[in-house]
């Protein structure tokens, strides 16, 4: 009985992390505030390294379009030196989100550690999801102009810089460069795009990094099933969770993860105090 209800609980932490990914309010934040709900304590990242792959899979279903034709346009330019206009806008499209993607490997390389020694605790997580929360609220009737073509090297470095900011819990990755991208004048389509797919060699990124530490983990002989659990639900969840984000944000109604993350936020203080 004590292991169906641990298999539970990392269900429910599967479902929480698919749900949570995409949407704008902190998948990470909402995993520390639903380990301490269920009494759990999980050290180090091993758990949410699972549940992350599982949505990044998610992602690459669902752009799945989009992959295949930068990575085969991009292809193109390089090796076949096709400079036709379809050719070279997709190729800097990639090279951009290679951009955008330095920020968050210098500082996941320099400080993970610290990242996750420092600031696990709810009252930071309270404080950041309001943080989260005022970024949305700023951003919710923006309506850039600029397309896929029409990013640069700049824009794509700042983007990057807000998704770094995101390794704090509580800071919303897809928030940050939602927030970001709208800020600096994408229109809502393109806005979606850069930022799941700058989601891609993050996520990759991260599963390299933790692999010694997955490897190496006593515990993971015991806890591959229930990870298994959590991985599973975490794939469908982030599937379903990503396609209604996508419609939410395409309607323009990002005020109410703004009131979400406000509403949370103050809770989660509160409780922290308590």
């Amino acid at each position: 009985m004590e292991l169906f209800f641990e298999f539970i609980k990392y269900a429910i932490l599967g479902i929480v992390q698919g749900v949570t990914e995409p949407l704008p309010i902190s998948s990470s934040g909402h995993l520390v505030i639903f380990q301490n709900l269920l009494g759990m304590n999980l050290q180090g990242l091993n758990f949410e390294v699972f549940a992350n792959f599982a949505s990044l899979i998610a992602v690459v279903i669902i752009f799945w379009t989009d992959i295949k034709r930068l990575f085969y346009n991009a292809i193109r330019f390089l090796v076949k030196g096709d400079r036709s206009t379809d050719a070279r806008n997709d190729f800097k499209f990639v090279l951009y989100l290679i951009i955008g993607t330095i920020p968050v490997a210098v500082i996941g390389i320099l400080l993970k550690d610290q990242i996750e020694a420092y600031f696990k605790s709810l009252l930071t997580i309270g404080i950041t999801l309001m943080v989260t929360g005022l970024g949305l609220w700023i951003i919710r009737h923006l309506r850039g102009g600029k397309g896929d073509h029409d990013v640069n090297s700049v824009e794509a470095l700042l983007v990057g810089m807000a998704q770094a900011i995101a390794l704090i819990p509580g800071i919303s990755r897809s928030g940050a460069t939602l927030i970001a991208c709208l800020g600096l004048g994408m229109n809502r389509e393109t806005a979606l795009r850069f930022s799941f797919l700058l989601y891609i060699p993050v996520s990759i990124g991260g599963l390299i990094l933790s692999a010694t530490d997955l490897v190496k983990d006593p515990q993971l002989n015991t806890l591959i099933f229930p990870y298994i659990v959590g991985f599973v639900f975490s794939l469908i969840t982030s599937l379903f969770s990503l396609k209604w984000f996508m419609g939410i944000v395409e309607k323009g109604n990002l005020v109410y993860f703004s009131i979400y993350c406000f509403i949370i936020g103050i809770a989660v203080i509160t409780g922290s105090m308590m």
